[in-house]
């Protein structure tokens, strides 16, 4: 089973798309914050998680969207690509997509 953890600091946001997100067979992590993330992050060593979604601002547009990254990834991120965001509002169908093509 394959791990994400979401960091928003919309509550809403977090149980919508934890629940969604558990219903096709996905672990999900979430924090309401980055420092809540680094704790999580700290106590399990990372190991278990497999995608990261956080929640940024495009930076071409300046709207909200999420922003993903793989915690094992040695390589710098890359926030200018946009490939990287998924774009709010999203539908659900988006989002799996998103999250299938990330992981």
């Amino acid at each position: 089973m394959k791990t994400i953890m979401i960091i928003d600091d919309e509550e809403n946001m977090l149980k919508k798309t934890k629940s969604f997100l558990e219903n096709y067979d996905f672990e999900v992590v979430t924090a309401s914050n980055n420092r809540e993330a680094l704790e999580h992050i700290d106590e399990t060593k990372g190991g278990n998680i497999n995608l990261i979604l956080v929640d940024t601002i495009m930076p071409s547009d300046k709207k909200p969207a999420f922003f993903s990254m793989k915690p094992t990834s040695k390589m710098n991120l890359d926030t200018n690509n946009t490939e990287n965001f998924l774009q709010k509002p999203f539908t659900k169908e988006q989002l799996l997509s998103f999250v299938k093509d990330k992981i």
